[in-house]
């Protein structure tokens, strides 16, 4: 059953048009991954689902239901998760607070937070601490929980390696694939690193000048590797 379909999406920044006519179906607990360099659109389409960026044209649905008209926070609580590129995790508040903030933007109850805390080992110890002082790796950890905690139906995950070192993109590769054996995940994934969005996704497509093809796996992304 289809999860969620963008079909001759537009979208842009002002004047300045950047997705041309994008075109996509995502498949209940399907992972789709869109390969790409950078300003190539990939972040732009995840901005333009979520509903920080306006459409320009186009149609966007969720299980059947239009999200064309629907600001930002609604669609989140009709169930798109979004954990946008830099992570955005709120520094001054707790480990904690953070998670219970992803609860209560999709409508959830702040206890939806302990469920999800169990599927993340790592912030269990570090639940009292500021967002702030985790390293890269720790906030990626805590953006991906924080979106699980509203119990999305497609994740939007927008270059979760950047910046981070291989031993926590390993392990948010391992967790992912642990949650998805566990329960129903739906994913679109944008990627820069060849290796982790392989490992990921059953299928990959690539993005280029705002337009969506067949995954370019020739090796030329590599040189942009972090």
């Amino acid at each position: 059953m289809t999860a969620l379909r963008i079909d001759r999406v537009r979208a842009g920044y002002q004047q300045i048009p950047i997705l041309h006519g994008v075109s996509l179906t995502l498949n209940e607990g399907e992972f789709l991954g869109i390969l790409g360099h950078n300003g190539m659109g990939k972040s732009t389409l995840l901005k333009t689902i979520s509903g920080e960026l306006p459409l320009s044209g186009g149609d966007l649905a969720l299980n059947g239901r239009s999200l064309n008209a629907l600001p930002q926070y609604r669609r989140a609580r009709l169930g798109i998760g979004y954990v946008p590129q830099g992570r955005r995790i709120f520094p001054g508040i707790s480990v904690r607070q953070n998670l219970e903030v992803g609860a209560l933007a999709a409508g959830l109850p702040v206890s939806t937070v302990d469920a999800v805390v169990a599927d993340f080992p790592r912030l269990a110890s570090i639940l009292d601490r500021p967002g702030g002082v985790l390293s890269g790796g720790e906030q990626q950890i805590l953006a991906l929980a924080r979106c699980l905690c509203g119990q999305p139906k497609v994740i939007l995950l927008d270059e979760p390696t950047e910046g981070i070192q291989p031993s926590i993109r390993d392990e948010i590769i391992d967790t992912l694939q642990a949650l998805r054996r566990r329960r129903p995940l739906t994913m679109l994934l944008v990627e820069q690193n060849i290796d982790f969005i392989q490992r990921l996704s059953d299928r990959m497509l690539s993005m280029v000048k705002g337009t969506l093809g067949p995954a370019d796996l020739s090796g030329e992304h590599d040189a942009i590797e972090l």
